[in-house]
């Protein structure tokens, strides 16, 4: 194997990328005249969820009104914006990742907002419909158009059918609930009530909270927290949450819907913020607890450990207590640059490596080096860290990933490459090793992710490393429509 060659068309792969995007949801109470505001805060914590586009949508005046734009949330909204929004009864929020196809427009920017006959909604969700295709394909059949390529608009059309049925937005969500098949976390509102929704599986995340008198939903705690609140408790897999306006008050229903729970094990890896609590597991303690199994079952000695910010500095901390090893910031990370684990094409993953990281020379120079990373996708990210270090005088690399290879692909919203483009993907652990150009690779073992996540309330997938589907996965449009049940 030409293992140049290898590295060299990994690096040039053009195949997209999809980090799980942020929701965010808040109904107003008497203390809090500007939910929008809020909504705008909430979304600075989860940016790191999604940094293609933002957008905002309240509930003023009986009126569901939206801004959205591609870029960060700061490039997105200004005082101008939020002004406009203010006396709002609740607003919801989304920040989102396209991929980085460049094809995305704006109708595919959320919130969306839908006008029909029994009033309006608006929407924000994150996730992955399996059966998207099939449920476009049918509401296209029936005279629908769609403006972009998203699955909110088609999950909004499925909603607005069961509303035209039903007498509740509630009671919408709950009976769509049985048409969408895959992994989702929304939250919807109308001109009475907020609601948030979460897939059976509980793939992706979703909690709520309180802001004084004030409810909110969230993907992450720590949305919830950067608003000065309190963390209530997580949406359930299968739970439909509805507050009222000016009740601030919760109901709870469950759709009928039997399923195994199975949040995405790549959540607490490498999506959440470290801060965050995630079904009850606190994302800090479950990286530090892989970085000290590393370390436990490391073959190799080093004079330093080193985490690549952000996802990787807890592990790294973690494998340093544990083998004994001082831990250094041996990569200092410039805050302003995007993740490049989402970005799709080559050029733009090989610029924001050399912005977005400098290895710190007088920290690594002749050192033997433990670098510790969340995981190894196409390698290509990794091979640039490698080369920084030695670059900067290391003696040593020696790479530990707290993830398994990834050798399947999702279907859930966290769009890996093709799995001829994954790194792990038909080579040995030593041919990927050599891919990279490191010393030494060690993988955190599959069967040390329950140990990882020994707090965590339901169970989780795991299918990108075992191909262990939660929902049975359509691989053709004709499957799809056979799952789907007008």
């Amino acid at each position: 194997m030409n293992c140049f060659k290898n590295r060299e068309a990994l690096a040039s792969s053009d195949q997209k990328l999809q980090e799980e995007c942020g929701v965010f949801g808040i109904a107003a109470g008497e203390a809090l005249a500007d939910p929008a505001v809020s909504a705008y805060q909430a979304l600075f914590a989860l940016q790191h969820r999604g940094q293609d586009s933002s957008g905002i949508a309240v509930c003023l005046n009986g009126d569901l009104l939206a801004h959205k734009a591609k870029g960060l949330v700061p490039d997105v909204f200004d005082q101008s914006h939020l002004d406009a929004f203010h006396g709002a009864r609740a607003a919801i929020g989304h920040v989102r990742q396209s991929g980085g196809s460049g094809t995305s427009t704006v109708s595919d920017i959320q919130p969306l907002v839908v006008h029909h006959a029994s009033g309006s909604l608006a929407l924000c969700y994150n996730g992955k419909l399996v059966n998207s295709a099939a449920l476009r394909a049918e509401t296209e059949n029936r005279g629908g158009i769609f403006q972009g390529s998203n699955d909110a608009e088609v999950i909004s059309y499925v909603i607005v059918r069961e509303h035209l049925r039903t007498d509740t937005l509630a009671d919408a969500v709950l009976n769509a609930m049985h048409y969408l098949i895959g992994a989702y976390s929304m939250v919807v509102m109308d001109d009475r009530s907020l609601i948030a929704a979460r897939d059976p599986n509980g793939v992706r995340p979703l909690c709520i909270g309180r802001v004084k008198d004030s409810i909110v939903f969230a993907s992450e705690s720590c949305a919830i927290e950067a608003l000065g609140g309190t963390f209530l408790r997580d949406v359930e897999p299968g739970e439909v949450v509805v507050t009222e306006y000016g009740s601030g008050e919760i109901q709870s229903y469950r759709c009928d819907i039997r399923a195994k729970s199975a949040l995405c094990m790549f959540e607490l890896i490498y999506f959440a913020r470290q801060d965050s609590v995630v079904d009850g597991a606190a994302v800090s303690k479950v990286r530090e607890r892989a970085g000290r199994i590393l370390a436990r079952d490391s073959k190799v000695e080093g004079d330093l450990v080193v985490g690549v910010p952000d996802s990787g500095i807890a592990a790294a901390m973690g494998y340093a207590r544990q083998s004994g090893i001082p831990f250094e910031l041996g990569l200092m990370k410039n805050r302003y640059i995007q993740r490049t684990f989402i970005e799709s094409r080559a050029w733009e993953r090989e610029k924001s490596v050399r912005i977005k990281l400098n290895a710190n020379s007088s920290c690594v120079k002749g050192k033997r080096i433990i670098l510790v990373d969340d995981s190894i996708v196409r390698g290509a990210t990794c091979a640039r860290i490698v080369r920084l270090l030695r670059d900067a005088g290391a003696r040593e690399v020696h790479v530990k990933s707290t993830a398994p290879p990834f050798i399947y692909p999702c279907y859930f919203g966290t769009s890996l490459p093709e799995p001829g483009q994954l790194a792990a993907f038909g080579r040995t652990e030593e041919e990927v090793c050599q891919l990279i150009g490191a010393d030494s690779l060690q993988y955190l073992r599959v069967e040390d992710l329950k140990e990882i996540a020994s707090d965590l309330k339901i169970q989780f997938c795991d299918a990108c490393f075992t191909g262990r589907y939660a929902v049975p996965v359509p691989r053709k449009q004709s499957d799809q429509l056979r799952m789907t049940n007008f």
